[in-house]
């Protein structure tokens, strides 16, 4: 319900609710300044010095320790004959920011050391629509700062704060009387006075400023905590500002938060002969998933708190070992947010339920994917009767490109299944070549333009449409409705006929067809001559003809990996001179971003090409060469790179001067791809029918990995062993016949052992 976002320099901003529409504090989107929206000033009360415990926005010279975990971020610093400890974190479900100040007294005197915490209102999307009309004031019952925005259209009632486990010395709600006239953050006129002045009015430029004194002895130490959060009214303010100033109430909180994670992220535990690979499938990578994508839904980069329909559909398929339930769910929700003709919302923000009807061509598509992926891995065939209504709106007209607003539900409800079925009516159409329409974009959405006047055809659609038919055929005989099963096999064995034969362009699959019919993803093409997820998909989705998607796939590696920069391009050469428009792709400057750079959601594609392939070995190093942990194992690597080597960059850069730069980290959907890259096609732990299938892709060096896999009900410890003596599974000490192995249900742990040969496990 609450977040916020530090960065190693500081506090950042917080939010309740909705990263985008709700913001408390200002998120600024400033990776150079990085400005704060939150701050913890230190003031000795001996010599009047002023500092921060964080590196911004007053920092001293002395070494910081900074420490991101999974919920918190930690500050240690030690200056000014202070030990100081700084921790970060939002409990579970709560819609509050906990700031726990430890110092230790270093020297051989009695100190006393003012701590101030500023936060800027914002309580809104943007501070030029909402700064001014923020009100505060103090609630001496609970010792809090209170601010309101009434004119907030969707949040207006709710009531931020700010309090402190201390006695509260001076308070002020005036950014202006703080700050000063010059606006200056390193040395606040606030703090060189001895109070802050105490200004609480409606007029103000406002802001919340918390001084408490800490009286330390020698040797001694002190702790502090505040508090900024957000009530859902005046009287809900107070009572989570009461309740959160008692220390051990925040103590508690914090241990149940580390308890919370551990669980979460313990669902599935592996070890291989590569440490880098084991943290980022046991920890970083399922955290970066849910607390950022799905949770928080914002990043340092973006801060958007929408849901996106194509987005958070493909994310939740990497929680099927962890969360199947949570999948289930989502997959009802978006549902919700198709229209009765089976287009979707591109993306919607929950609780005001406004979103933007758009004319994209594969997100309605998701709906039947991941519904069919999700049945086959769960036996959940009751989720097809489900029944969802659904929105009800006049199409779009041929002079609206979108639609952003609330949208009604029909009172009518339908199954899941019937929601399937419109996806699919509406999403499989049909060109002038026999493909799917481009319609404003397909999963890129930079190719906006290629089929602007409803012409474009899309390559990778037609893999991803077949796909998505084959799925959807699987749920009709689920359902008993043979007849539309057979109709969609037809459907799916018409389109692949037609993508090869339009498609092929002699070493790999062209990309698109545009409103003149002419190819984009061609050998002919001086720009974007071939694009990596028109060949990865010929191979994921079943579809490509096997030879022809092979050479697919090792023209995509030969053009498209560069080893000596550590990245995998989308596409190449990038868009620049043409006179051709593709869309905002183009704007791009070469190489950053999709226009040349690595997509790290489309690289992640290609690793699963091939292992599905059987090359083993490349498929392992494709991993190797998106793990961020590889890019910054020197000074030099990691300055290149840039950004943290512990989440996924959602793309790096491809031409000079920015060759190897990484930018969109954290908020980025490779983070699900690569998770299921690892644990469903290299290691092979695929949940089917609620069993644990077992066909790895292991690389001939690896001689081992072990796993554990947690369900409710029990769980299944397995290594497998590379040995090079014939195939067997053992289980609990008996041979079986595999390769799936069901989960104990009296809570006991399972043993599994899988003895592979090297050649069926090496690969190439």
């Amino acid at each position: 319900r609450g977040a916020g976002y530090p960065s190693e320099a500081g506090l950042g901003c917080s939010w309740a609710l909705n990263s985008g529409e709700n913001r408390l504090t200002p998120w600024s989107n400033d990776p150079v300044r990085d400005p704060q929206g939150e701050a913890l000033y230190l003031r000795d009360e001996e010599s009047a010095q002023i500092w921060t415990p964080t590196p911004q926005p007053a920092g001293d010279s002395a070494a910081c320790q900074i420490r991101h975990g999974a919920g918190y971020t930690r500050w240690r610093q030690w200056s000014n004959g202070l030990e100081q400890e700084l921790l970060v974190f939002v409990p579970i479900n709560e819609p509050v920011k906990i700031a726990r100040l430890r110092l230790t007294n270093k020297s051989s005197r009695a100190r006393r050391i003012t701590a101030t915490y500023y936060a800027e209102w914002m309580l809104g999307a943007l501070q030029s629509r909402s700064r001014a009309f923020v009100v505060c004031d103090y609630e001496a019952n609970c010792h809090a700062i209170m601010a309101r925005n009434p004119w907030n259209p969707e949040f207006g009632e709710r009531v931020a704060f700010l309090t402190s486990s201390h006695r509260i010395h001076s308070i002020t709600a005036d950014r202006q009387e703080f700050l000063g006239r010059e606006g200056d953050r390193r040395q606040p006129a606030g703090l060189l006075r001895w109070d802050l002045g105490g200004r609480v009015h409606p007029g103000a430029d406002s802001c919340a400023a918390l001084q408490a004194h800490l009286d330390i002895e020698a040797g001694g130490s002190a702790e502090v905590v505040f508090v900024l959060g957000q009530g859902d009214d005046r009287a809900h303010a107070e009572t989570l500002a009461r309740r959160w100033q008692e220390p051990g109430h925040v103590n508690s909180a914090f241990e149940e938060l580390e308890r919370h994670w551990d669980r979460h992220l313990g669902a599935v535990r592996v070890s291989t002969p590569d440490p880098a690979f084991d943290v980022m499938i046991n920890r970083w990578l399922p955290y970066q998933l849910m607390a950022s994508r799905v949770q928080a839904r914002a990043g340092f980069y973006q801060a958007g708190g929408a849901i996106g329909f194509r987005d958070q559909l493909q994310d939740l398929l990497a929680v099927l070992h962890s969360g199947p339930d949570r999948l289930r769910a989502h997959i009802l929700t978006s549902a919700a947010r198709q229209f009765e003709e089976g287009d979707v919302l591109h993306w919607w923000h929950p609780l005001i339920e406004r979103g933007v009807r758009t004319r994209c061509s594969d997100d309605l598509l998701w709906l039947p994917y991941v519904t069919s992926q999700y049945v086959e891995a769960t036996g959940d065939v009751s989720i097809l009767t489900e029944e969802i209504p659904f929105l009800h709106a006049p199409p779009l007209s041929p002079e609206e490109g979108d639609r952003y607003t609330n949208f009604e539900t029909t009172v009518e409800r339908f199954t899941l299944f019937d929601h399937c079925e419109r996806a699919v009516k509406r999403g499989v159409t049909q060109g002038a070549n026999g493909l799917p329409l481009m319609g404003s974009g397909d999963w890129n959405d930079g190719m906006n333009r290629v089929g602007l006047d409803g012409r474009g055809e899309s390559v990778w659609l037609s893999w991803f449409a077949f796909a998505a038919m084959k799925g959807f055929t699987g749920l009709c005989r689920h359902m008993q409705r043979e007849d539309l099963a057979e109709r969609w096999e037809a459907e799916a064995g018409r389109l692949q006929q037609a993508v090869e034969k339009i498609s092929w362009d002699g070493e790999w699959y062209q990309r698109a067809i545009d409103d003149h019919g002419q190819p984009w993803g061609s050998s002919a093409n001086t720009e974007c001559r071939i694009d990596s997820i028109a060949q990865s998909w010929s191979v994921m989705s079943g579809a490509g003809a096997p030879e022809r998607a092979r050479i697919a796939v090792e023209s995509a590696c030969r053009e498209l990996i560069r080893e000596d920069d550590q990245l995998i391009r989308l596409l190449w050469p990038p868009f620049d001179s043409t006179p051709r428009d593709p869309g905002y792709i183009k704007a791009y400057p070469p190489g950053i971003r999709e226009n040349g750079g690595q997509y790290t959601h489309a690289a992640a594609w290609l690793g699963i090409a091939l292992a599905r392939l059987g090359e083993n070995g490349r498929a392992v190093r494709v991993f190797e060469l998106l793990n961020p942990i590889n890019h910054a194992l020197t000074r030099d690597s990691a300055e290149r790179y840039m950004v943290e080597p512990y989440v996924l960059a959602g793309d790096i850069s491809g031409v000079e001067p920015h060759v190897g730069r990484g930018g969109w980290s954290w908020y980025t959907g490779s983070a699900a791809w690569m998770l299921r890259f690892g644990v469903e096609e290299i290691l092979g732990l695929r949940l089917k029918n609620g069993e644990i299938s077992i066909d790895p892709h292991l690389p001939g060096d690896w001689s081992f990995f072990e796993a554990r896999i947690s369900s409710p009900n029990g769980s299944l410890h397995i290594r497998v062993e590379n040995s090079g003596s014939a195939e067997a599974m053992i289980v609990d000490g008996a041979p079986h016949a595999g390769p799936r192995v069901a989960f104990p249900d009296d809570g006991s742990i399972r043993k599994v052992l899988l003895r592979k040969s090297r050649i069926q496990c090496g690969g190439k």
